[in-house]
């Protein structure tokens, strides 16, 4: 491991100005993702920036009732906070399944939404990777790539994005805020990830320098009735080969509001938006879901290995919908 500084800071603005003064330096949270990548030498900093002492740990109802939930929020308060669990439950569920209690007492959210994704060729600094090393080329399309995307890749980079916390974060349009030399800003998380293109390497659009500072999840009655699940190729805890957060409003046998987000599709969380829209206004009905699915999963664009995702997305969507759709009717 590359040798590196360390320096705890306690105010926002002190955080973002160490930063700016040194553009080798990273933000430390939790360390989950940042240190593990630190040991293999995908990430090299010449300074660790402890944010957790910040005062971004809070949880609070906003006066529009909106949820603003504070960047080093950690993923166990997150699930564990009574206003996530009764106004956001896919967001909470979400959470509990993406790792152990040991990783959410540490874990953040803001760590969260940086987490890099998990592909083998990404890890092993012996070899190729467009995300790690731009233009020296995309192992995983021709090698392992049995869970890699099916939605918004490239001949660059097919490669995931591990986050469940996002999935339920994108069902719900939150928005991520931040802090910069410049000022506070926000980004929809619909704009946060950027698209891999021929650009990979670039993963956010957050400004050069900037601390993400919280999440804020805008008032959805609809977010109330929600659920999260996850598929993974173990019983214990593993990154998802499919996942979905959705939410479901039926009055009358019809769907009157639906969210529906997917995880481990893309390279960012992917809100499946051809989806909502074919069921808005059609019977809750098996084949109604399984037709909104079909909508959504004719985009898909799959490798030799990985084409099982699509009726496995399939599935989830209609089996979550119906089970969404008889809770409300009991």
């Amino acid at each position: 491991m590359k040798e590196f500084g360390y320096q705890r800071v306690l105010e926002v603005s002190e955080a973002v100005s160490v930063l700016g003064a040194d553009p080798d330096a990273r933000f430390l949270g939790g360390g989950t993702n940042l240190v593990d990548l630190m040991k293999t030498g995908v990430e090299r900093p010449a300074r660790l920036v402890d944010v957790r002492e910040l005062p971004l740990d809070h949880i609070e109802v906003a006066p529009d009732g909106a949820l603003r939930i504070g960047a080093t929020v950690t993923n166990s308060d997150l699930a564990a906070h009574p206003e996530v669990r009764r106004r956001y439950p896919a967001l909470a569920q979400a959470v509990l399944a993406g790792a152990s209690g040991q990783l959410r007492n540490m874990a953040t959210v803001g760590g969260n939404l940086l987490q890099r994704t998990r592909c083998g060729y990404f890890t092993d600094v012996a070899g190729p990777c467009n995300k790690r090393l731009p233009g020296s080329g995309c192992p995983a399309i021709e090698g392992e790539h049995h869970n890699h995307a099916i939605f918004g890749a490239s001949e660059h980079c097919v490669a995931t994005n591990p986050s469940d916390m996002g999935v339920a974060l994108a069902a719900f349009d939150a928005v991520v805020r931040y802090e910069t030399a410049d000022g506070p800003g926000e980004l929809p998380l619909a704009d946060f990830y950027l698209p891999v293109g021929d650009t990979p390497h670039l993963e956010t659009a957050l400004p050069s320098g900037a601390l993400i500072t919280g999440v804020t999840l805008p008032p959805a009655p609809v977010a109330a009735h929600s659920r999260y699940r996850k598929v993974r190729e173990r019983a214990s805890y593993a990154f998802a080969i499919g996942s979905i957060a959705a939410a479901l409003d039926v009055r009358d046998g019809v769907v009157q509001e639906v969210r529906l987000a997917l995880g481990a599709v893309s390279s960012r969380p992917w809100r499946a938006l051809a989806a909502e829209r074919a069921l808005t206004g059609s019977p809750a009905t098996g084949e109604a879901f399984a037709a909104a699915a079909d909508a959504e999963l004719a985009a898909a664009e799959t490798l030799p290995h990985n084409g099982y995702k699509v009726p496995l997305m399939r599935n989830l969507v209609v089996a979550l919908l119906t089970e969404l759709t008889e809770e409300a009717a009991r």
